[in-house]
């Protein structure tokens, strides 16, 4: 038989191929959800990444008339929701976030049981955000200003938490200890509620933490903010200086939260799930409420977020390398 013949013939013949299986996938968009959806949260309760899941599976309950609901599992690292994610079925049933951590990890752990970006199916970026410095009322300091003196001074060996090994939170502790030339050992928790509960029980000094979770604390003076990481004040909170402003020039650390949904999602329940998402994003409630801790909602394309997170991967690479920061 004459090849181009074949391939002709071939061809003619796809679209009675796909029309089942593409007739199935729309079947499965028009009728989804026809059951609770799961979102898988890398972190405990009462954290920024929880936090954020409450409010985007809150919503997404309402608009959808069906349970979502925010499936905490918290490990070292946030691996194991990430693992789980990665293994599920693509229906659309289950949805995970990631966060700044996620593709952090891919320069702390060379061994890690999945690519941070090609295991997964990117759906959009949620939010991005800054993080606050955070002490406890009896540290002898008010300021950043004070606090840099205090590290640099300090004849009692400084420990500082975090939320987990190759957290947002134990990055910008290292890459301060780098810009301010100090020496602070790493205290990792399993999320960052167990982290600041630690804090306010005054177990370590300091913590870089969330904005969600420690504004609360802040106004409610369990623990002290000193300074936002981003290299701008934030609205709802503008009365806190930037470390930036305050004595460590070109100092940034702005971390973001996501959600993926497992890999090879059909491109026709992506873009449904990411529409829902980004509806969601734009609504006046929910920017105030994400907009009153310091975030922004971004709401970006799949692809434009999937090439922001193989971005930040390489980023991440000099500041780990550099720390000489690494997994226990």
């Amino acid at each position: 038989m004459n090849y181009r013949h074949a391939i002709n013939l071939t061809l003619c013949a796809l679209p009675l191929l796909l029309s089942p299986l593409s007739h199935g996938a729309s079947s499965s968009v028009e009728n989804w959800p026809n059951r609770p959806i799961r979102v898988l949260v890398p972190a405990a309760p009462g954290g920024t990444t929880d936090g954020l899941a409450r409010i985007i599976s809150a919503r997404m309950t309402e608009r959808l008339n069906k349970q979502v609901i925010a499936d905490n599992r918290p490990s070292a690292s946030g691996v194991l929701a990430a693992e789980i994610a990665s293994a599920a079925a693509p229906d659309g049933y289950t949805l995970f976030i990631p966060y700044h951590q996620h593709t952090i990890n891919a320069a702390l752990n060379p061994k890690l049981p999945y690519h941070p970006v090609n295991d997964f199916t990117p759906i959009t970026q949620l939010t991005e955000a800054a993080l606050i410095l955070m002490v406890h009322p009896s540290a002898p300091v008010k300021t950043f200003q004070e606090f840099m003196t205090w590290t640099k001074t300090s004849k009692v060996p400084l420990n500082f938490g975090s939320a987990g090994i190759g957290s947002g939170g134990h990055l910008a502790g290292e890459l301060y200890s780098l810009m301010a030339g100090i020496k602070a050992q790493h205290i990792p928790y399993k999320g960052t509620g167990p982290a600041m509960s630690d804090l306010i029980a005054g177990q370590y000094q300091y913590n870089f933490a969330g904005l969600l979770g420690a504004i609360p604390l802040h106004r409610s003076g369990k623990l002290r903010g000193l300074a936002v990481t981003s290299m701008k004040r934030l609205a709802g909170i503008s009365e806190i200086p930037t470390i930036n402003e305050s004595g460590l020039p070109g100092f940034e650390v702005v971390g973001w939260y996501g959600l993926y949904a497992p890999p090879k999602m059909a491109k026709p329940m992506l873009m449904r799930i990411h529409k829902e998402i980004v509806e969601i994003l734009a609504e006046a409630d929910t920017i105030k409420r994400i907009h009153n801790v310091g975030s922004i909602a971004v709401g970006n394309d799949p692809e434009v977020f999937r090439k922001f997170l193989i971005a930040d991967m390489e980023k991440w690479k000099d500041v780990v390398k550099r720390s000489g920061a690494k997994l226990e």
